[in-house]
């Protein structure tokens, strides 16, 4: 059976409330695709707003991140079921930005993906290298090394479910971009990981994404790939260009 296409913006920390539902207003016709899973990841404070604003379309809502409890005294965090009851149905977790900035491991990035699941969420779990690994030539162990810290007691018919996002760090944001044959190598290892880890079925049901300065002009290339399902989209989200990769 042939996986469902994902394409998913990554806002980051972009758009106040109403430039959010602007942009969900000036992609609304242009993001029109059934055969495609459309995700806008907002800025907790742009959840409600955006999912308002898309209601009755294709657009499914996600958020950047969440915190590992339902509530508590975790000051300026966000949980699960909050996010749940405002609407969202995917979350970013263990992106390079939260790593790198936020000092995020593979302990916690772990315990959320679980979190997530456990909560109704499906989590798009981010891995890649950085400008040096890839130089060196050890980027395949250390994303293999993520995947397999960040799914500890993850079960198959979770993984299923799951989406990858690969993003190598040296492309997002910098305009650089992975080749598509080198984004094809990395999500064909990712999907062999999975294979060894759970089976065959389960590596070919899982979604994953190539992340790094896709945009309008090389999506078709990078989609066209056997192991490549979709993506997920910095700064492109923010354009009308974004329609364009998700028809591409």
């Amino acid at each position: 059976m042939a996986r469902r296409r994902i394409i998913a913006g990554n806002w980051k920390m972009n758009k106040t409330p109403s430039e959010a539902v602007a942009l969900c207003a000036e992609l609304k016709d242009l993001v029109k695709n059934d055969a495609v899973d459309v995700v806008y990841c907002v800025p907790a404070i742009d959840i409600v707003p955006v999912a308002e604003a898309v209601k009755g379309t294709n657009v499914h809502v996600g958020a950047e991140n969440f915190y590992i409890e339902d509530k508590g005294a975790f000051t300026g965090e966000i949980s699960a079921p909050m996010l749940k009851e405002a609407g969202v149905e995917f979350v970013i977790i263990g992106h390079s930005e939260r790593r790198d900035i936020f000092g995020e491991n593979d302990i916690l990035i772990n315990a959320k993906v679980k979190k997530a699941f456990a909560s109704g969420l499906t989590p798009i779990l981010c891995c890649g290298e950085s400008l040096a690994l890839r130089k060196a030539g050890t980027y395949k162990e250390w994303i293999k090394r993520q995947i397999e810290w960040d799914l500890t007691d993850v079960t198959a018919d979770q993984v299923k479910t799951l989406v990858i996002a690969y993003e190598p760090i040296w492309a997002i944001g910098t305009g650089e971009t992975a080749t598509a044959d080198q984004a094809e190598e990395v999500c064909a290892m990712i999907r062999e990981t999975i294979a060894e880890m759970y089976d065959a079925a389960t590596a070919e049901a899982v979604r994953i994404q190539y992340g790094g300065s896709m945009n309008a002009g090389n999506a078709a290339e990078l989609l066209s790939k056997p192991n490549i399902d979709g993506g997920l989209i910095g700064g492109a989200s923010l354009k009308p260009d974004f329609g364009q990769i998700v028809n591409a």
